[in-house]
């Protein structure tokens, strides 16, 4: 977003001038991420995630290269080229278990980075195209950890493939060809772990490809803010540097301390042990088990048992295998449509009492039970359980979302993201711009 009152870049000496003139890259980081960026002032700690979610994909694309030096994409040689990484390449085990949680985090920040975005109205105009790039963001995401998880050909990562592409042939006339294509052939084989080696190599430069779309979106409306209200003047805002550079970095240091502990002293916390077991395609895992990023989707896959058709008769329209398949992948898909289904013209959760209560009390606990029933076995009681959270979670972005746009009540607004920061710091009254008072902004 143009602001007449954005600081403009100025060399400083004549080599500057020089290299401003014939490739400005100083000038544009000085103005996506310097203080020729201005910022509203009033941005939480909610706002780092996005900066973190950035540091976890460099920590995988960085230590992803290292791996990619010793591993050996074969099937009689993929597990041992994992133990050899492990136990022989220098520092070889800090890389590989950086790598294994980093996916782990990389997950934890984008998804409080994307409730962050739905509780305060980030997918709405003149944002929808950030959030649209940051859902392509998410896909490939998760395409890229399930890509990763097949490669130690462990006996999860083998069934694991199995089982997943499996339900690709659920899909009418081209699910069958398709799954053979994904895994070049009938079953996980050599071929399967060509390709998913492959594309597991590539996608993380894709996603950064995105990410940079999704920044370059970004700075067309600016950045929002926990009050919804768009900047009107230059009191409203700060420069990113030095003010939320030096608070994303108090953010990053948090985030590398429970990175660090965790890989040092709980590396395997969020893994499965069957995956330090060499594949074995004639011995099925009592309980297959995706990573725990993918549990609430893996609950809604498994959450339809009964073929949908006309009782009492052998007529099926669509089984219980391909509704659960439409089903998972609608669960990410409604995300897209987010920004027309939710149309109440107040972004911010803290102004609408009834999307808030049905946030907090409603869909964050959906998720949660779809999690726990998605990492549980599929007994009666789980599948239940998963039934009744997988309705309501597609019933609160198709139903409830549109239907209390229309119906609440929100709170008034305040006039300027200025008038907000002063009605919680009285303090800052005599001193408006708030440039001298950096310490607030912390707790804005």
């Amino acid at each position: 977003m143009s602001f007449p009152w954005a600081k403009q870049y100025e060399p400083k000496s004549p080599l500057t001038q020089w290299v401003d003139e014939r490739l400005p890259l100083p000038r544009l980081v000085y103005n996506a991420v310097g203080a020729g960026y201005p910022v509203p002032r009033n941005l939480n700690y909610f706002w780092n995630f996005g900066v973190l979610a950035g540091v976890a994909l460099t920590i995988q694309i960085v230590t992803g290269i290292v791996l990619a030096m010793h591993y050996y994409a074969s099937i009689d040689g993929a597990f041992n080229s994992v133990e050899h990484i492990m136990r022989n390449v220098n520092s070889g085990w800090l890389i590989r278990y950086a790598h294994m949680n980093g996916a782990s985090f990389f997950f934890i920040v984008v998804y409080i980075h994307m409730f962050r975005g739905l509780f305060y109205g980030s997918y709405k105009a003149p944002r929808e195209m950030v959030w649209l790039l940051g859902v392509v963001i998410f896909l490939l995401m998760m395409a890229t950890a399930f890509l990763g998880y097949v490669l130690p050909w462990g006996q999860m990562s083998f069934w694991g493939a199995q089982v997943i592409t499996g339900f690709f042939s659920a899909i009418p006339l081209v699910g069958e060809p398709l799954r053979q294509w994904l895994l070049g052939g009938f079953a996980p084989d050599q071929a399967t772990l060509n390709r998913f080696f492959s594309l597991h190599y590539l996608l993380p430069f894709v996603i950064a490809g995105v990410i940079i779309l999704h920044i370059w979106a970004l700075h067309i409306p600016g950045s929002s803010n926990p009050t919804g209200v768009s900047v009107k003047k230059e009191e409203d805002t700060v420069p990113f540097h030095p003010y939320y550079t030096a608070k994303d970095g108090f953010g990053l240091g948090i985030f590398l301390i429970g990175f660090v502990a965790i890989t040092f002293f709980l590396p395997n916390l969020l893994g499965h042990a069957d995956n330090y077991i060499p594949a074995n395609a004639l011995s099925t895992p009592a309980h297959i088990v995706p990573e725990w990023y993918f549990w609430p989707f893996y609950a809604i896959l498994r959450a339809f048992t009964v073929d949908f058709g006309i009782p009492f008769t052998s007529i099926v329209f669509i089984d219980a295998k391909l509704m659960g398949v439409l089903a998972m992948f609608s669960a990410v898909l409604v995300f897209f449509f987010l920004p027309w289904l939710d149309t109440s013209p107040v972004r911010s959760g803290h102004y609408r009492p009834m999307f808030r209560k049905f946030f907090w009390f409603g869909l964050i606990p959906c998720i949660i039970v779809l999690g726990a029933c998605g990492v549980m076995p599929a007994t009666t009681f789980w599948l239940i359980l998963a039934q009744i959270s997988g309705a309501y979670y597609f019933a609160h972005f198709l139903i409830i979302l549109p239907l209390i746009s229309r119906i609440e009540k929100p709170l008034p607004l305040p006039g300027s993201i200025t008038e907000s920061v002063l009605a919680k710091h009285p303090e800052d009254r005599n001193n408006p711009d708030g440039v001298s008072a950096p310490g607030n902004l912390a707790s804005a």
